[in-house]
């Protein structure tokens, strides 16, 4: 898709030049489709750019706005290492940052490919054969002064696995020296969470884990959730054995079962803490590990500032999945408190987020992939059949008051009762 043009004093004509960047350029090379087209300008000022009717919309550094297409233009900038963390930057863009020197502050090779209006692509830093190389590597060792970058070649990793991509053994060095460095310490919740959300709708987010524990990163960010590791499960029913192992199988499928869907995500991710609470003397054996995990993911949930209906969900799917897995044994009295826990009679949209993680955490198993899950349909039923109890005919029937709750309650539990389970 060409550049649209927009008219040019001739003197802006000679110097400026206009280049699509990033993840739009790599996904045209990958065959897939391009969702966000970036571009960088070369040889501009901002007031060159507001004068062709651009919108200011940058605050650390000049952004603006195309005035037709509403697309993002970046002034080409450089960026110096001032202090710890991703705030401790000074960029530098004016008319005389070069595109090749742009290109050089980004993290990933693939991601430092620019095309120009003809279709012609720079590749100061061969994004183009590492695309080819299915590798995920650092364009320069500025790398390691953006700890940033260590979650978001972990997402890359969540996004690009199925298709073969893995991590350049010198990037993975240089994420280890940041991690013992210290300077994954000092990333902000906001963004620990932001980069988190999006690996969890990604196609296979057990990469993003894997990435982050082989770096070590993971045992600073989320604890939690490597204690998991090493922890050992019943084999009958779990033949993965490992906890972690099983994570990243919940992980992968629930992204299977709710393409994209970052709360279910959320759910399979926290859905097993409390396993890693376990005393040893107990294991393979997790007796009560879905009460023990409440603690540790309200911990995690309230440190990286997790939206509360993320964490809302994913504490119901820690309680809960147990009871979700023996549907077909709970009385009908308990199966209505169940669903009244999720406020599922008011917000069925709640029972789909909890039963797609359940089913995940089901068939997250080895060998177990591809088991049916009937008591999702049974949940659904008896959500429907307690839903249809109307209080209508109570009234008529000329209770009034807590009657009416009581009756109604009564009556859904005879409504419930009266399905006929597989």
């Amino acid at each position: 898709m060409p550049i649209p043009p927009i008219a040019q004093p001739a003197w802006q004509n000679r110097r400026m030049h206009i280049y699509l960047v990033g993840g739009a350029v790599r996904d045209k090379l990958l065959q897939r489709p391009v969702t966000d087209r970036d571009h960088v300008v070369v040889g501009a000022t901002p007031e060159d750019l507001l004068a062709l009717g651009y919108k200011p919309v940058g605050k650390d550094f000049p952004v603006f706005l195309h005035p037709q297409t509403g697309e993002e233009y970046a002034l080409a900038r450089t960026e110096r290492k001032t202090g710890r963390g991703y705030h401790g930057f000074v960029f530098q863009a004016d008319a005389t940052v070069t595109l090749e020197a742009d290109l050089a502050r980004r993290d990933l090779t693939i991601n430092a490919i620019a095309e120009d209006e003809h279709g012609t692509l720079t590749d100061p830093y061969h994004g183009v054969r590492d695309i080819a190389a299915r590798v995920l590597q650092h364009v320069s060792p500025a790398f390691v002064e953006d700890p940033v970058r260590v979650l978001r070649v972990a997402r890359f990793a969540a996004r690009f696995a199925p298709l073969g991509f893995s991590v350049a053994g010198e990037t993975m060095a240089l994420m280890r020296q940041m991690v013992r460095d210290g300077e994954v310490d000092h990333l902000v919740p906001e963004r620990v969470w932001a980069e988190t959300r999006k690996a969890l709708g990604e196609p296979q987010p057990s990469a993003f884990l894997r990435v982050l524990r082989e770096c070590g990163a993971l045992a600073v960010l989320f604890p939690e959730i490597d204690a998991l590791y090493g922890v050992p499960q019943r084999a009958e029913f779990h033949p993965e054995i490992d906890t972690g192992v099983h994570l990243e199988m919940v992980l992968d499928m629930a992204a299977r079962i709710a393409p994209g869907d970052d709360v279910v995500g959320f759910c399979a991710l926290v859905h097993d803490l409390g396993k890693a609470l376990t005393p040893v003397r107990e294991w393979p054996r997790h007796i009560g590990h879905e009460q023990r995990g409440v603690v540790p993911l309200r911990t995690l949930a309230a440190r990286l500032k997790v939206p509360t209906e993320h964490a809302t969900l994913a504490e119901q799917v820690c309680r809960e999945h147990l009871n979700a897995h023996r549907a077909f044994e709970l009385k009908p009295a308990t199966v209505l408190q169940l669903l009244g826990s999720l406020d599922a009679l008011r917000r069925p949209a709640r029972l789909e987020i909890f039963l797609a993680a359940c089913e995940a955490d089901k068939r997250g198993r080895l060998g177990h992939e591809h088991d049916a899950y009937p008591q999702a349909a049974y949940l659904r039923d008896a959500r429907e059949a307690a839903a249809a109890v109307d209080a209508g005919r109570f009234v008529e029937q000329g209770l009034s008051g807590p009657a009416i709750g009581m009756a109604m309650e009564r009556a859904r539990i005879d409504a419930i009762a009266a399905l006929k389970s597989p």
